[in-house]
């Protein structure tokens, strides 16, 4: 297996170069390569900064830092998306700049952590501190002004933006004005979607981001949709002309979510050889549908089925340790349900964990839950199925095309503890079950491997792209 990955990583290595080569050649690129005499080998790699013959691009995230670590409030596979899709555009020569808003004086406001001369700049705008997203909306003008200013110091011409949820989209807007050039766009959520499956006044959003989602509709060049199920909502709810659309899911990186023999993960993990472990990993919010969960968990505790073998179930994300002014209600409200179910015995919530961390958690699940009310893609399912491990989710948004029922796992109705449970319990009765759905899902994970992925995000950029940069 050592062997097998040296070399699929060797081929990767000579196919970015190949990469590179081609598209500079379509851009008239081909002089300097020659006459610098690049090797391209890793450490000459890593020193490419951008010049005027590769394609600059712009990247927004404005909310959430692509290198925050994932589990809190306002970070997950939006982070992870960004992170990876700008490390793979620049294996192929594509230099990126990630600009998002400044959350902490003491972080460096240039970073250097994606590779290949690719940067993410931290912009100051408004107190540098995590702030509500009704507020951020105050400070999009400083934050573009930010981006202009450093454009004009660095000396660097984009030649397209990519940005990423709506407020993004809305300063994306700005700089287009600005700069003359296309925009493409990624929603990631929908705001009308979300009020569909609210459950409270709280949880709904106001006006004010449906109309900034309508007015980024109508500045994007591009919209990329994850799943065909994000494209007709768009078009339905949101009247987006469907030449504007395009479908391309993320990606995941098979370098890093894989699958680890379950005894090696659970050493690291340090869960005991004997123990099944089914898995939670997302923020603690509402929408995430986790009460659905601890549920289907109550009703297996009361069939027996989880003391056949020591079954558990552990929650990655959110901060279960916080004071009690500070813990977020929804957090609250979870361990309250497994104080009443009598459940703190078998359910344990492990806060945040690190990117690096994660294969070892979904390669020792029995399966990996994800009971969302609305999921526009879902990440965690796609990384979890990467590493060998079965994925039971909600039959919603991204999940719906994701997860194949029977074959890489199981999709249940949304809110139905019922099913869910029975699923479950299918898992923890029938020998191998777990093992065979985990295999075929490892093997259907391999089609989302990003250097296909940014494939396709390339031919999108192209599409929009003038022939001459």
């Amino acid at each position: 297996m050592l062997n097998q990955k040296a070399t699929e990583g060797d081929r990767t290595h000579d196919l970015a170069f190949t990469k590179r080569l081609l598209y500079q050649l379509s851009y008239g690129g081909a002089d300097r390569i020659i006459q610098d005499g690049l090797e391209f080998d890793k450490r000459e790699y890593n020193q490419v900064m951008p010049t005027e013959d590769c394609l600059n691009v712009a990247m927004i995230s404005y909310h959430t830092c692509p290198l925050a670590t994932l589990g809190g409030k306002d970070t997950g596979g939006m982070n992870v998306y960004v992170r990876e899709l700008t490390r793979h555009l620049g294996k192929i020569g594509v230099h990126v700049d990630v600009f998002t808003r400044s959350q902490d004086e003491h972080v460096p406001h240039v970073l250097h952590d994606l590779g290949f001369g690719n940067r993410v700049v931290h912009v100051p705008a408004g107190p540098e501190i995590p702030l509500p997203k009704k507020e951020l909306v105050n400070y999009l003008p400083q934050f573009t002004e930010g981006i202009q200013r450093f454009a004009s110091e660095k000396g660097i011409h984009y030649h397209l933006i990519h940005s990423h949820y709506w407020m993004s989209g809305v300063a994306a807007e700005s700089l287009k004005g600005a700069w003359n050039i296309p925009i493409v766009h990624m929603f990631h959520t929908l705001g009308l979607m979300k009020n569909r499956v609210a459950s409270s006044e709280v949880e709904l959003e106001g006006e004010y981001r449906i109309s900034g989602e309508r007015r980024v509709i109508k500045a994007a060049d591009r919209i990329i949709a994850a799943t065909p199920a994000e494209q007709a909502q768009l078009e339905f709810l949101y009247k987006a002309p469907s030449k504007k659309l395009v479908v391309v899911p993320p990606g995941v990186d098979l370098d890093h979510f894989y699958c680890i023999p379950p005894d090696e993960s659970k050493a690291v993990i340090e869960l005991c050889a004997d123990c099944r472990m089914f898995l939670y990993v997302g923020r603690i919010e509402p929408l995430k549908g986790v009460d659905s969960l601890i549920k289907a968990i109550a009703i297996l505790k009361e069939k027996g089925l989880m003391t056949q073998k020591p079954y558990s179930l552990s929650i990655v994300g959110g901060d279960p340790d916080a004071s009690p002014l500070e813990m977020n209600a929804e957090m609250a409200r979870l361990q309250r349900l497994c104080h009443e179910l009598h459940l703190d015995d078998m359910i344990v919530f492990l806060g945040k964990r690190s990117q690096d961390s994660l294969p070892y958690y979904y390669s020792a699940a029995e399966a990996v839950i994800v009971p969302s009310h609305y999921e526009s893609f879902g990440m965690v399912a796609l990384e979890a199925m990467a590493c060998g491990t079965p994925v039971v989710a909600s039959q919603v948004g991204g999940l719906a095309f994701l997860v194949q029922d029977g074959e890489t796992g199981f999709v249940v109705p949304n809110g139905e503890p019922e099913v869910l449970a029975d699923r479950l319990s299918r898992l923890i009765l029938e020998p191998g079950l777990s093992s065979r759905l985990g295999d075929q899902a490892a093997a259907y994970a391999r089609d989302y491997a990003w250097p296909k992925i940014t494939d396709r995000i390339m031919q999108v950029y192209q599409t929009i792209m003038p022939r001459k940069m």
